[in-house]
């Protein structure tokens, strides 16, 4: 069994099968014609239950091929120009290059002595993004597992930071249509169930500032702790941009620490055109950052970063095996802390060979192309009677349904729209995501992909109003 341990001895067999397994992969990329198979659960369950992880196959070619027959021939492809989904976007090979190197060389990031060039490594590309944010020279950071955790870890921060140690008083204010994660981190932060307070937004989708404002004098004539407000950059639903600069007036003016919840739009720190949109991010206490949201980065890749260091200190621990405190007067950099995580992969190391080779121009002409496409989607939806779109695009998302001409029941407009999503996805042919507006079932283009072109956009369209008016002529039928 040794002959499979990565080492000096079995370099070549490392590479053999490491090669095998691209040339696999390659293969099908350059075979696939649509971004899913189709393939119920129902289909591919039994085939993975059938297999007995206690008789291993003695073979990397036998494991390759099972590997086709229970994941890569029906993987959701999130290269393909029709996956318009949720916010998945298409790599870049110089991250995936990235990948493989961390992947054999394996160093975790908790402490230099397991890391060394790593740690520092990241150190620089956390530099970078706070340089880009406009942070100041005092800022840092900590790369994370992704915009979940890098919004809890500001919490945490904010938490510590607050004017009181009464957890019962602390107020979080966020948008109506902030990320599920900022009422998931009140919980696991040990806040109360009425912690999170709601702010409206307006018919852009954008936190409404003179409702914010309004909530923070509340909390302050109730004697409550508003702990922090959260700002988001990019919405999930609708990548729609709050109004950085009058919400970091407010939070000044009412002393509440500001974080900007930038997963998505992060993309813009690099855009070459319309890096204005997140004006006043510069003035955030904390920033979340997903590289591998609209930076071409593969699953994981994300950073929380903070205006003053010293935060940080909110999240460090010492330990005698790991990092003991007289390492901090020896000046030895251990990521571990800063980071909620202890045994952390190096994912900075995608980022930092897309940088090497593409450049941030290069990433951000990708972002601006997807971006630009969205414009282009916004005006076919909004001249095609068959469909209602709901906000023009602040980034790269579109939400919108099929509207019928003969049908005037919302509940039958519903169940129209969720038949054509679920019908789409059946056939392979597309995948296109869902949420509400205003309790109403609605679609959406999550449009990541600089391949994905106004003809694909067109062309999801008709087969998203083919499935709905085939739902509806049905029913018609059945209620005949």
């Amino acid at each position: 069994m040794r002959s499979h341990l990565l080492n000096d001895t079995t370099a070549e067999h490392y590479r053999r099968s490491v090669t095998e397994g691209v040339e696999r992969v390659a293969a099908k990329l350059a075979a696939t014609d649509r971004p899913f198979t189709g393939v119920t659960v129902d289909a591919l369950a039994p085939r993975i239950t059938a297999i007995d992880l206690d008789e291993p196959l003695h073979d990397t070619t036998a494991a390759l091929d099972e590997l086709e027959e229970v994941y890569l021939r029906d993987a959701v492809y999130f290269h393909h120009p029709r996956y318009l989904a949720h916010l998945n976007c298409p790599v870049v090979i110089p991250a995936v290059l990235g990948e493989a190197v961390l992947s054999a060389v394996n160093s975790s990031l908790d402490t230099w002595d397991q890391s060394a060039g790593g740690t520092l490594i990241e150190r620089k590309l956390i530099d970078w993004t706070a340089a880009r944010i406009g942070l100041g020279p005092a800022a840092d950071g900590v790369f994370t597992s992704g915009g979940t955790q890098s919004n809890l870890q500001a919490l945490l921060l904010a938490r510590e930071e607050a004017k009181t140690d009464d957890l019962a008083k602390l107020r979080i204010l966020a948008s109506e249509v902030s990320h599920f994660s900022v009422k998931k981190s009140a919980k696991l932060l040990g806040l109360g169930p009425d912690a999170v307070v709601t702010v409206p937004v307006d018919q852009d989708k954008r936190m409404r500032t003179v409702a914010l404002a309004r909530e923070l004098e509340r909390c302050r004539q109730d004697g409550l702790v508003p702990m922090a407000v959260v700002a988001t950059a990019g919405t999930t639903d609708f990548g729609s941009i709050d109004p950085l600069p009058e919400i970091a007036e407010l939070c000044e003016q009412f002393d509440t620490w500001l974080h900007v919840d930038a997963a998505y739009g992060c993309g813009l720190l690099a855009s070459l055109k319309y890096r204005d949109r997140i004006t006043g991010i510069e003035r955030a206490d904390s920033v979340t950052v997903d590289y591998h949201k609209s930076f071409f980065q593969p699953v994981s890749s994300s950073a929380v970063l903070v205006r003053d260091a010293a935060t940080l200190r909110h999240a460090t621990y010492h330990a005698e095996y790991l990092n003991p405190r007289r390492m901090v007067q020896e000046r030895i950099p251990n990521q571990v802390d800063k980071s909620l995580q202890t045994t952390r992969r190096f994912d900075a190391l995608k980022l930092w060979m897309t940088l090497r080779v593409m450049g941030a121009d290069g990433i951000g002409q990708l972002f601006d192309e997807v971006c630009d496409l969205a414009a282009e989607g916004w005006r076919l939806l909004a001249a095609d009677p068959r469909f209602d779109v709901v906000v023009a695009p602040s980034l790269s998302t579109l939400v919108f349904r099929y509207i019928p001409a003969a049908v005037t029941d919302p509940a039958e407009i519903d169940r129209a729209n969720l038949y054509a999503r679920k019908a789409l996805f059946a056939s392979g042919d597309a995948v296109v995501a869902g949420t509400k507006v205003a309790g109403r079932h609605y679609l959406k283009f999550t449009l990541l992909n600089p391949e994905t072109t106004t003809a694909d956009i067109t062309a999801v369209l008709d087969l998203i109003a083919g499935h709905a008016e085939q739902y509806l002529g049905d029913s018609l039928d059945r209620a005949s």
